[in-house]
């Protein structure tokens, strides 16, 4: 990462630096310069008083410079892979589709410029309003502090960013501090394809730095893509400003007698270790009809088996690093209480510095974390199920709902679950990990607030302002 990049992306050099490692081997990145608390408060400032200037911006340019950047990303799509794959530890393969899908967000973005401004209202409809005509507009709401995770270092920051440049707002912008490199990737290109340098503002440090953004009465909203703890810490210091969180999963798959088992177990396989685990909608619970359940699981633990974990560069390698050591450290320790519990590991559970091989459990109690929590990481349990009423059930069985995953070839059964299962999204015959960018994305109870997916994104970023002309 060049000085001239990090004067672009307008990084303080101020405290102790940031260092981000590869991590895959642990050599060194880059290191950035964080601020002080003082620097933050003049940053939010800075930010908040661009918005005005943000809001004028005609739509037409907002479209332009989101077209360009998405154009940018587009010519320099292997070196942004590079990156994803050495600071956030996806595989090559991984890397180079996350570009891609961020490429769609930004055209997505650009394209909700030119559409979503406002509706006519019927006054009409009332009788004693037939004088009066009028519409609303969207209208930006101001300063957006946008949080954003590791596990899509370039993608989810361009969910944030997309929507709020299109909508016409500015941002602060905390990137995860394991991923800062990519964060600051995609606000150069957004800078050279000319959004002025006040309307996002970089920054660099930890939970107490994001908190500054999170408290102040300058930021409308804050946008948090991230953990539970983190989540209800934003919540309850945030104040009175809009919230958008998508705090995690802990997603069901349920597998029929009657579905395409081959078809179900590639897609789990892939739903379950698609980016080490490391995948808020990832398939963490496989739910299997024991009529095909152990026919599902013979193929499901060959196919893991099959699996190459280890370097993140190798065009063959389908499971790359978790995002530290002590992640999966973490992560192995819940494994072995499962099986101190009485699960039996089928695959997997090694680890080798930050990889761990993907894993396959079943036999889980209820009552182990690998059950209860979202694991984040490449392990998966695999349970047997009688009834579509016992599916239910057992897909419900969790505080947290972003996606669901169902397989079966009888569309009642497919209509009838999925509308009984609480979550955000039920895919048919799929993986509960398939997202589409434009969708609305969010989940239920108690995992999420808000909704993103690009249009959704926008309309959560801006406010109703209503005219009446009475005749």
């Amino acid at each position: 990462m060049s000085e001239t990049t990090l004067a672009r992306a307008d990084i303080r050099p101020i405290q102790d630096d940031l260092i981000v490692y590869n991590k895959y081997d642990g050599t060194v990145l880059t290191r950035f310069p964080q601020p002080t608390p003082e620097d933050v408060a003049l940053d939010l400032e800075r930010a908040a008083a661009a918005a005005k200037a943000a809001g004028a911006m005609p739509r037409h340019e907002r479209g332009r410079i989101l077209d360009t950047a998405a154009e940018l990303l587009s010519q320099r799509a292997d070196q942004a892979a590079d990156l994803i794959v050495a600071e956030a530890g996806k595989t090559i393969r991984q890397a180079r589709k996350e570009v891609s899908r961020a490429i769609n967000t930004l055209k997505l973005s650009a394209a909700e410029t030119r559409r979503n401004a406002g509706e006519v209202i019927p006054f009409d409809s009332f009788a004693g309003s037939e004088n009066r005509l009028g519409w609303f507009t969207r209208e930006p709401l101001g300063l957006i502090a946008a949080i954003t995770p590791y596990n899509d270092a370039l993608n989810l920051v361009a969910h944030k960013l997309g929507p709020a440049i299109a909508s016409g707002n500015t941002v602060i912008l905390k990137p995860s501090q394991l991923t800062p490199a990519t964060a600051i990737f995609l606000v150069d290109l957004l800078r050279e394809a000319g959004l002025p340098a006040d309307f996002i503002v970089v920054i660099l440090g930890n939970r107490e730095i994001g908190q500054l953004a999170v408290e102040s009465k300058l930021v409308r909203m804050v946008s948090f893509t991230g953990g539970f703890a983190t989540g209800r810490s934003i919540a309850a210091s945030a104040g009175i400003k809009r919230l958008s969180m998508e705090l995690g999963g802990n997603a069901p798959v349920i597998v029929f007698d009657d579905a395409d088992i081959s078809a179900a177990v590639e897609a789990s396989v892939s739903g379950a270790f698609w980016a080490a685990g490391q995948n808020c909608i990832g398939a963490q619970r496989i739910l299997v009809q024991k009529a095909v359940f152990e026919e599902f699981l013979e193929q499901f633990v060959a196919q893991t088996k099959a699996l190459v974990a280890g370097d993140p560069t190798d065009e063959k390698t389908d499971v790359g690093p978790m995002i530290s050591r002590a992640a999966a450290e973490e992560a192995k320790r819940k494994i072995d209480q499962a099986v101190a519990g009485g699960a039996r590991l089928l695959a997997g559970g090694e680890l080798h510095g930050s990889v761990l091989t993907p894993a396959v459990l079943t036999g889980v109690p209820r009552a182990c974390e690998a059950w209860s929590e979202e694991l984040f990481a490449p392990v998966v349990l695999v349970e047997s199920f009688e009834t579509q009423e016992e599916a239910i059930d057992l897909a419900n069985d969790s505080d947290y709902a972003l996606q669901a995953g169902v397989f079966t070839r009888d569309l009642t059964r497919a209509f009838e679950t999925a509308k009984a299962i609480d979550a955000g999204g039920v895919m048919i015959n799929d993986s509960s990990d398939y997202r589409h960018d434009a969708m609305p994305f969010g989940g239920s109870k108690y995992g999420s607030m808000g909704r993103e997916g690009v249009r959704f994104a926008y309309e959560e970023m801006t406010q109703p302002k209503v005219i009446a002309v009475a005749s």
